[in-house]
């Protein structure tokens, strides 16, 4: 087993994307047999800033391109999460004890016809908008501490 203290946090961008309603954009995702819904975020590239990550990857998870968003607010340090230890190890290449994201908070100025979710690196089966609140309980386990504190980073932004 990998001791998950001698290995790295993978870097990587957040999206909480608001719509009109104050709703949330979520992805239920495709890799998975349980429902679990997030959020976009993604790893960042060599040599790619975090919001440049971030936009990329809410055109590769959602279809929507930046022309669709206005950026809100950004996270001012990066939140953690590890993987359960039973992860650890076996997924992305056993490289990674979890992430460290840089989160940013935008609204949505598109219309829902906008977003694509049947992308070239599809990730989610179906997205929804839901209320902020609920967030941390539809989110796999282990990741609804982090979705408590990006609520409470943005918290002045939500109804």
């Amino acid at each position: 087993m990998t001791d998950p203290t001698t290995l790295p946090y993978r870097p990587c961008a957040g999206l909480m994307i608001l719509n009109a309603e104050g709703k949330v954009f979520v992805g239920q995702r495709i890799d998975t047999e349980v429902e679990a819904w997030q959020m976009p975020q993604g790893g960042i590239d060599d040599g790619e800033d975090a919001e440049t990550a971030a936009l990329r990857e809410l055109r590769e998870e959602t279809g929507i391109t930046p022309d669709k968003v206005d950026l809100i607010a950004v996270s001012p340090q990066e939140l953690f999460y590890d993987l359960p230890e039973d992860l650890v190890g076996r997924v992305w290449k056993g490289k990674w004890r979890g992430q460290r994201q840089r989160w940013f908070l935008y609204r949505f100025k598109g219309l829902d016809s906008d977003i694509d979710i049947a992308t070239e690196h599809e990730e989610f089966k179906e997205w929804a908008w839901v209320d902020p609140a609920t967030l941390p309980e539809i989110i796999v386990p282990f990741k609804a501490p982090l979705y408590r504190e990006v609520l409470a980073v943005f918290a002045e932004h939500l109804r």
